[in-house]
């Protein structure tokens, strides 16, 4: 009897552990991956990293310290440095890593309003004016740790993939910096894990959307909304209903464009997302 107590208490145990241990995402050193690089033991302090200046995700993970880098879409292939220092030091030393090419394909797009791909004067200024709302969302850093694995945030059919080369009306535009789910206007869109709503609006491209913190540079944004249900500040369950899949801001039709920010950069979704 004592022996299977003993198995018992090893079994518990060993899943207490599984269970405080984050779940990491998958590795892809590529333009728009991720690098896991490892940066000090565990019984350290917390190393303070950066990678082309942003602060980068770092985590204890089977007793060592690691940094989760987002590797931006525009990155060339070859040798990249991100930079490490123990709390409290002026030095700072180099951990390098290898980027591999990787080649999206591209995909061609009509838009009906002209104006979606040909901004006018007054479009411009509210574009730039949204850019600085964007660009704050993006650069949110909060040093606790709340999630770094993702359910899909909606049900449906996936119709654009990250990383395509994107020509709108036959002019190029930026790559995509997320997924596209298509499902029907009104479809429930959940928290994909827990986290605080960091901004909403309506933008001129994105339309309703919303922008979701998950802690340490790490985050979630949704566009093309019908209907929001949250507001910022809000503190957000797994699962939660955040909205509404519609076709808003530039879109051809009702779908949920998914991306995810890390250290100021989009990568790919597929890496952060839980097996089925």
């Amino acid at each position: 009897m004592s022996r299977w107590i003993t198995v018992l208490c090893l079994l518990w145990i060993s899943t207490a552990v599984w269970a405080t241990t984050p779940l990491l995402p998958e590795q892809q050193r590529v333009p728009g991956g991720v690098a896991i690089l490892e940066i000090g033991v565990e019984q350290q302090p917390r190393p303070e990293v950066r990678y082309k200046r942003k602060n980068v995700l770092t985590l204890q993970h089977q007793g060592k310290w690691l940094a989760i880098v987002g590797i931006p879409l525009s990155s060339e292939p070859g040798k990249h440095d991100v930079h490490v220092r123990a709390p409290g030091s002026t030095d700072w030393r180099s951990l390098s890593f290898t980027v591999e090419p990787r080649d999206y394909p591209e995909q061609r797009i009509t838009v009906p309003n002209k104006r979606h791909v040909n901004p006018n004067d007054e479009d411009m200024a509210r574009i730039k004016r949204e850019r600085t709302v964007i660009a704050n969302a993006k650069s949110r850093w909060t040093d606790t740790q709340i999630a770094t694995r993702f359910r899909l945030p909606v049900s449906g059919i996936r119709s654009s993939e990250f990383g395509l080369k994107r020509f709108f009306n036959d002019q190029p535009r930026r790559p995509h910096g997320g997924i596209d789910i298509a499902a029907s206007g009104g479809t429930p869109i959940y928290a994909p894990a827990d986290g605080v709503v960091i901004e909403t609006g309506d933008f001129f491209f994105s339309g309703n959307c919303i922008f979701i913190d998950h802690g340490q540079g790490l985050l979630t944004f949704y566009a093309h909304l019908s209907h929001i249900d949250v507001v910022p500040g809000q503190t957000l369950k797994v699962g939660e209903k955040i909205g509404e899949v519609g076709q808003t801001g530039r879109s051809t039709g009702d779908h949920l464009h998914w991306s995810v920010g890390l250290n100021q950069t989009w990568v790919n979704p597929d890496l952060f997302l839980d097996a089925p």
